[in-house]
């Protein structure tokens, strides 16, 4: 078999499949056996060859098919359409913004599927293929890849929003340290799912609102509720971005205005020994001719001198509401 080459099923209609064993049954598949899915990994040589074999694909499409770093979007090829898609990363110890690309060669007989890092939708569609639940056409096969690529990502979706109620839930624990890390860390997420969610709308609309040849009007139903699917998360993405945002200024302001007290107080006090610190400070030169020298209650007096213009000056300022 090629080195790359994941699967190969011929569907039988009826929700079943039948699995291509040799490379040399592939090479001779014709429409009339079946409609054919192959899904290879991109990154192996021998599948790049049998690729460039392939008399449905030009050299630019064979490009755009490996590329390392594709944008959702359905385009028009020669032999039929390619369809570029993005999918939640639930690989071990990675990250589920670094999405996930995969890219679709369609026609009328034919979908040929091709990815880098393993997805588990794809799984998912193998898994009904042996309990003759899998999709049954072209038009539904690709239908049900777009909604379990959309389905998967409720998860990643809600873990964001219940970790913004975690961030809000510390604003309200002023004695807490606040994770300022870790909200940003969550605004980049929610940031880089959008930034790949959003043109992968744009790519499903396209699909529902234009005629293929390969995609059937009762399959378009099923697309118009994934696209609605997807709508939300996206809706979802925009109200984490803007609850982020105003936690982050939340944050900046309290902190401001810790500060804020924090200089307020340091000033009040500063005002409060200012005056003592002149008169100290006057008192204190070494010239002759300061009064009380000669007097043993001098130092008394002025002590008392300066708690009753310390006292005053307290009143002072809780009479204008300073203090």
């Amino acid at each position: 078999m090629i080195n790359g080459l994941l699967h190969a099923l011929v569907l039988d209609e009826q929700g079943g499949a039948r699995t291509i064993e040799n490379s040399a049954e592939l090479h001779n598949w014709q429409p009339e056996q079946g409609k054919l899915w192959v899904h290879m990994d991109y990154s192996q040589a021998d599948v790049v060859t049998w690729l460039k074999g392939c008399e449905f694909l030009t050299d630019y499409e064979l490009e755009s098919l490996t590329a390392d770093e594709t944008r959702p979007r359905i385009t028009s090829a020669t032999n039929g359409h390619m369809l570029f898609l993005r999918g939640i990363n639930l690989n071990p110890a990675q990250s589920p913004e670094d999405m996930v690309s995969i890219r679709l060669f369609i026609n009328d007989d034919i979908v040929i599927t091709t990815r880098k890092r393993r997805l588990l939708s794809i799984q998912d569609i193998l898994a009904s293929f042996s309990n003759n639940t899998g999709p049954r056409s072209i038009s539904e096969l690709v239908c049900t890849i777009t909604q379990k690529l959309t389905s998967r990502m409720e998860s990643v979706i809600d873990a964001l929003d219940e970790t913004l109620d975690e961030f809000e839930e510390e604003i309200d624990e002023p004695s807490k340290k606040f994770d300022n890390q870790g909200l940003s860390q969550l605004r980049r997420q929610t940031i880089a799912l959008k930034r790949y969610l959003k043109p992968q709308k744009e790519a499903l609309i396209s699909m529902v609102n234009h005629h293929y040849s390969w995609l059937f009007d009762e399959d378009k139903a099923k697309l118009n509720e994934t696209t609605n699917l997807l709508t939300r998360y996206l809706e979802e993405l925009d109200s984490s971005i803007d609850r982020a945002q105003i936690i982050q200024q939340t944050v900046t302001n309290q902190v401001s205005e810790q500060l804020n007290q924090r200089m307020y107080v340091m000033s009040v006090v500063a005002a409060l020994f200012l005056p003592l610190g002149f008169l100290t400070g006057l008192l204190g030169v070494n010239v002759g001719g300061i009064p009380g020298t000669e007097s043993p209650y001098a130092f008394t007096l002025f002590v008392v001198f300066l708690v009753v213009l310390t006292g005053s000056i307290g009143v002072y300022f809780k009479n204008k509401k300073w203090l």
